[in-house]
């Protein structure tokens, strides 16, 4: 199978763990962009894309968040997939008309969600499982015909329209990743202390069910850009040829 050309718009402000856990998650040929520094594609030849976490807010007054909302809602018209994690997850849901606010409370550490057992985002995942958390935004009404697809007593954590995907946990943190998150948040010891606590080769060891999310939206991808392969040109008055459009 070849390697499918995905975008990882970065925007976790130069956090070397977030390359490095996307590189190890996403087996396919990776053109990374650092979008808080104005790093955008100037192209939109890609099989899909995918949005990182971060600690900024999308609703946040930044040129960079502007800009990259506005490449990925082009790409979105393109129908290029996407698949958008916690920060990426609300960016998404933002630009195709959704709302992301303040839930007034920080989700951290491990968590257990609820999918409905009826995505193919959530295949071989337990409908009850387990994944690194944080986040204090949420989305709160998902995009116009988008279906909920996880959450639990906090917010949504995953949501569909058409093809995009987005979660709100993180699938793809590790145990270095969580403990150095924890030990820079802004809460009171004890909190950190109870949730660094938790960060154990036993619960890293359950969370990683949720990395299935990765392999099951390149699974997608590849079955998109193989049905593009399969479908015939159309020729007009022998003036060349465009592929037909795909349906879902």
């Amino acid at each position: 199978m070849s390697y499918v050309r995905i975008a990882v718009l970065n925007a976790a402000h130069e956090d070397a763990n977030t390359t490095r856990n996307f590189r190890r998650e996403l087996d396919a040929s990776l053109a990374e962009f650092d979008v808080t520094d104005g790093e955008l594609p100037t192209h939109f030849e890609f099989d899909a894309l995918v949005v990182t976490g971060s600690r900024s807010s999308v609703y946040w007054d930044e040129e960079w968040i502007d800009a990259t909302k506005e490449w990925v809602n082009e790409a979105l018209s393109r129908d290029l997939p996407a698949l958008g994690i916690c920060w990426g997850h609300q960016l998404l849901a933002d630009v195709l008309g959704g709302t992301v606010e303040d839930m007034g409370s920080y989700e951290v550490g491990y968590s257990e969600i609820e999918h409905h057992g009826d995505s193919r985002l959530f295949e071989g995942i337990s409908q009850s499982f387990t994944a690194f958390t944080s986040h204090a935004d949420e989305v709160s009404a998902l995009p116009p015909g988008a279906t909920p697809l996880a959450e639990n007593h906090y917010s949504n954590h995953g949501f569909r329209k058409d093809r995009v995907f987005g979660v709100q946990f993180h699938p793809e943190y590790d145990q270095k990743t969580a403990r150095e998150l924890v030990r820079r948040k802004d809460i009171d010891t004890d909190r950190r202390d109870a949730v660094l606590a938790e960060i154990t080769d036993e619960n890293y060891a359950a969370a990683c069910e949720a990395k299935l999310v990765f392999e099951n939206f390149l699974e997608y991808v590849h079955e998109l850009t193989a049905e593009a392969d399969e479908t015939p040109s159309v020729v007009e008055d022998g003036a060349g040829s465009e592929p037909t459009g795909l349906s879902d």
